[in-house]
């Protein structure tokens, strides 16, 4: 991305991101990546590391393990390898050894679902592969430790068992003369020692001269001298050339597994650089959590769609003071391409600016941003910005000129891919001719079709943003009761300065506040407090928005409660429905198992007994009163259905039931305890006690 001027990383505050980033990388290659973090401009470098960003910190809020723990910085020692005759150290095969045990870890890692879960992280090794033959080798010559094995040869297992054999016969021999010469008491407390990698005696220096041998040197204080006995020369010669064909010996091993490796060195430096980007990607993630960072959708055209978006550097330090961010809303696209904030002085319209204008190289330079992932960025080819007093004094220009001569550059190199943003536009000048070339301006950057934001105090920009297509208004809003911004950005509507309402609240006199007002122009007074007026009306508006949408909400939770209840009052009818049911299914099913039973009785019965007659007249029996007992009961249903019973006295000219055979019908005449009941055409004559007086359900 082509930024205007060279100061624009500075006033963005970009180079402060970039120190986040790099704080929390732990690899050379990371860190190096961060303070040369590339801004670009092709949808296809910016999706993936944004994507990428993601993946590692969806890793971070799911608590999985990523195998990234080695901080593996081998710049050195690949140089090095790729240089023919160099030769690596014990040490530098273990650092190698290491970079391939975790490039290990991470492809086992990548199994089939997790390539599947996590398809950007898994780009950074697609194009590679993981050799063992390399740990395979280090493993075969070097220890744990890095020390070469006795059996890495049988050159170096021959000159170190000689070497053990050699020393331990120094050993004994020592061990003769020191217990002799102690007993002569001419050895010190330490008795003896190493010097020149030869082992020697600490003799008192009053008796060196007692002992024949070589003298090595003395301790400081000189009363101790160190002296190789003459016994142990021989020894100690063999002993030093033996080490000598050791140290030759093992300088030819390394010499060779230097070269065997070096063929390996291209693949390394690839696994040196997978390293070292996990670890750029996870600074990334790490620094998103920061700032709540998201991924929004990337379109490869110029726009911006910032959905509760913050400055990530105002959102970390207000996080800090545990203070809530206020967040930005606003959209620019072919039809709306400029947005002119107006407003109070430090009511926010710097920040909302440099807030916008941050995210965006931000979201090109593949870093997750401070706003909802429900956020729109286009990609833009340049980035231009003028904020605050640019005076030279080295060109002898004053503010208005260098703004004027920034205002040059937009104007002669703006196009439909530049993203602009100007502080203050016209600021520096008398007001009329200032507003005036800043109308020429903003024309100019419209018609080139450039997307930006414009801050200003002017009001003929104001006006001008509702009458030129393309150019609208915001405003930052401001609480006029407690003269306190409220830093939220309002799209639509031009905001007032409050110049007057904050002279009142600051306790200026009256008298020069009204004089001040007697110099303004009428219709400029007017337009400002008409201003004034429409932003509190739509705060309190905004007031009464919220409150509606709450109680809206209340009525829907009501609503759905309601819904609920009734559901669960259905459910429950269901139930007792199919216990009924089922009550009606149970006493059908044990009659049946109980005539069952019966039958099985009289089968038997059948069997045993001659007198055959008497039986079958016992099932008739048993069979019509089945029968009987099922009309009745038929006949009590109908009775429910059309009848309800009363607990009435019964009276002539009532309509009761009979309980012995269920039938209905009228009392005619009632003579003590007996009644006369007509059913249908025939009189029945039946106790008092035995009638229920019924009444029609259509009654």
């Amino acid at each position: 991305m082509k930024l205007f001027p060279a100061s624009t990383i500075q006033q963005l505050e970009f180079d402060k991101i970039k120190l986040l980033l790099a704080a929390h990388c732990r690899t050379e290659f990371a860190k190096q990546k961060a303070e040369n973090l590339r801004i670009h401009t092709k949808k296809e470098f910016i999706e993936p590391e944004l994507k990428q960003a993601h993946e590692y910190k969806l890793l971070f809020t799911s608590h999985l393990y990523f195998p990234d723990d080695a901080v593996i910085n081998l710049s050195k020692e690949l140089k090095l390898l790729s240089i023919d005759g160099a030769v690596l150290t014990g040490h530098n095969f273990l650092l190698i050894k290491r970079l391939t045990v975790s490039i290990q870890q991470i492809f086992r890692w990548f199994d089939n679902d997790r390539r599947i879960a996590f398809p950007f992280l898994a780009l950074v090794i697609n194009e590679t592969y993981y050799e063992k033959a390399i740990a395979e080798m280090i493993d075969e010559i070097l220890d744990e430790d890095g020390n070469v094995k006795d059996n890495a040869t049988e050159e170096l297992m021959d000159i170190r068992l000689k070497l053990y054999r050699k020393r331990n016969e120094l050993r004994r021999a020592f061990d003769r003369i020191v217990s002799r010469l102690n007993k002569q008491g001419y050895l010190a407390e330490i008795e003896e020692s190493f010097m020149n990698g030869r082992r020697v005696l600490a003799v008192f220096a009053e008796q060196k001269r007692m002992i024949k041998g070589i003298l090595h040197g003395e301790s400081d204080s000189r009363r101790t001298a160190f002296i190789e006995p003459e016994e142990t020369t021989g020894l100690n010669n063999e002993i030093f050339s033996l080490e000598n064909e050791e140290r030759k010996e093992v300088y030819k091993i390394l010499q060779k597994l230097t070269s065997r490796i070096r063929t390996y060195h291209s693949l390394l430096e690839i696994y040196h650089s997978i390293i070292g980007e996990y670890d750029f990607i996870r600074a990334k993630a790490r620094l998103a959590l920061e700032y709540n960072g998201n991924m929004p959708a990337v379109h490869d055209k110029a726009y911006l769609k910032l959905v509760n978006a913050c400055h990530p550097l105002l959102y970390i330090y207000n996080e800090k003071l545990q203070k809530p961010t206020i967040p930005v809303n606003l959209e620019l696209d072919d039809r709306t391409r400029i947005l002119v904030i107006s407003g109070p002085n430090a009511g926010g319209k710097t920040v909302t600016l440099k807030t916008a204008g941050l995210l965006q190289i931000m979201l090109q330079s593949g870093l997750l941003i401070s706003c909802s992932p429900e956020s729109e960025f286009g990609i833009f080819k340049q980035l231009m910005i003028h904020i605050g007093d640019t005076q030279s004094l080295e060109f002898e220009l004053s503010t208005y000129s260098s703004h004027l001569v920034n205002m040059k550059y937009f104007m002669e190199n703006a196009n439909g891919k530049t993203l602009f943003f100007i502080d203050e536009l016209g600021s520096g000048s008398d007001p009329n001719l200032g507003g005036a070339f800043a109308e020429v301006i903003m024309e100019e950057l419209a018609k080139k079709h450039a997307i930006g934001i414009v801050t200003t105090h002017y009001l003929n920009l104001k006006v001008m943003a509702n009458k030129v297509q393309g150019i609208i208004n915001g405003a930052m809003a401001f609480d006029e009761k407690n003269l306190k911004p409220l830093y939220k950005l309002i799209i639509g509507k031009p905001g007032s300065s409050y110049t007057f309402s904050i002279a009142e609240r600051i306790g200026l006199h009256h008298s020069l506040i009204n004089k001040a007002r007697q110099l303004v122009d009428e219709d400029h007074f007017s337009l400002d407090k008409l201003l004034n007026r429409t932003e509190q009306d739509l705060q309190q508006v905004q007031i009464e928005r919220k409150n509606l949408d709450r109680l809206l909400k209340e009525n829907e939770k009501l609503k759905k409660e309601l819904e609920h209840v009734i559901t669960r009052e259905k459910h429950q009818q269901q139930i007792e429905l199919l216990k009924h049911q089922n009550k009606i299914s149970e006493e059908k099913l044990a009659y049946l198992k109980d005539m069952e039973r019966r039958l099985k009785a009289i089968v038997i019965e059948w069997r045993k007994t001659e007198d055959k007659d008497a039986l079958i007249k016992t099932v008739r029996s048993l069979l019509f009163k089945q029968r009987e007992k099922q009309v009745a009961e038929k006949q009590q249903k109908k009775i429910d259905k059309k009848y309800i019973e009363t607990a009435e006295p019964v009276q002539e000219g009532d309509k009761v039931k009979m309980i012995s055979n269920r039938q209905v019908g009228v009392v005619t005449k009632i003579r003590g305890k007996k009644a006369i009941v007509q059913v249908g055409a025939v009189p029945i004559t039946v106790n008092v006690t035995e009638l229920i007086v019924v009444k029609d359900k259509t009654e």
